[in-house]
């Protein structure tokens, strides 16, 4: 049985894509840049905020005095809007209660900047102990650099083998590959099943609450 289930935030905890978008849009609006479709959001994601302002830009505009004046603007916008739209996704607060009421330990990991993380988590999810709370912070690089799972790891005290990471991304699959922990990909995310597949994810859940049997047992869904 898993002790320690490290979460990814966006496309699997839940489901932030408006908000970002709407966020995003806002900042290429306002330097009078051409906004993108809801539809063009998930493949921006994944990387951190800087790379998703890089990516909305037109690539003849992605110096770094640009993607700093939009990611400024992005920030402003997204810390007073980033629960206007955001949801959990169906059957995951449930989930998270279960993992608690059975002793595992809980974790976040995610490549949003470290503020909007810390918000966001004690908004949805006020009720649950997690042991870390890890964002994009100085110092630290971003996913798929397995840093961020040894910080977790370390203040967890939890040794690789009885830890289980979810997510649901390329990026994802392989933070966990380089961490040396096991992966689940999940299909209700951000990027499809495809590049889970590619990205080797150990098991593959199309629900929430399959990750039960997972930490239980480690039987294999895919």
């Amino acid at each position: 049985m898993k002790k320690l289930v490290i979460f990814d935030l966006d496309g699997t905890l839940l489901n932030t894509i408006e908000d970002l978008a709407q966020a995003a849009n806002y900042a290429l609006e306002k330097n009078e840049f051409a906004t993108h479709s809801m539809a063009s959001y998930p493949f921006f994601v994944g990387n951190g905020v800087k790379r998703l302002i890089t990516r909305v830009l037109p690539e003849d505009h992605r110096d770094e005095e640009t993607v700093n004046r939009l990611l400024k603007d992005f920030k402003e916008y997204y810390d007073e809007h980033c629960t206007q739209y955001t949801r959990p996704y169906d059957g995951m607060p449930e989930l998270l209660m279960d993992l608690h009421e059975m002793g595992v330990r809980m974790a976040v990991a995610s490549n949003k900047y470290q503020h909007a993380v810390d918000k966001i988590i004690g908004h949805y999810f006020p009720d649950i102990n997690f042991v870390a709370i890890e964002g994009q912070r100085e110092g630290m690089n971003i996913k798929p650099d397995p840093s961020i799972v040894f910080s977790i790891l370390a203040k967890a005290q939890m040794p690789k083998a009885d830890t289980l990471y979810v997510g649901d991304s390329g990026v994802d699959m392989e933070t966990a590959r380089r961490a040396c922990v096991d992966s689940v990909g999940v299909t209700w995310g951000f990027r499809p099943q495809k590049e889970l597949n590619e990205y080797h994810a150990n098991c593959i859940v199309n629900r929430p609450l399959d990750i039960l049997d997972v930490v239980e047992n480690g039987i294999r869904l895919d």
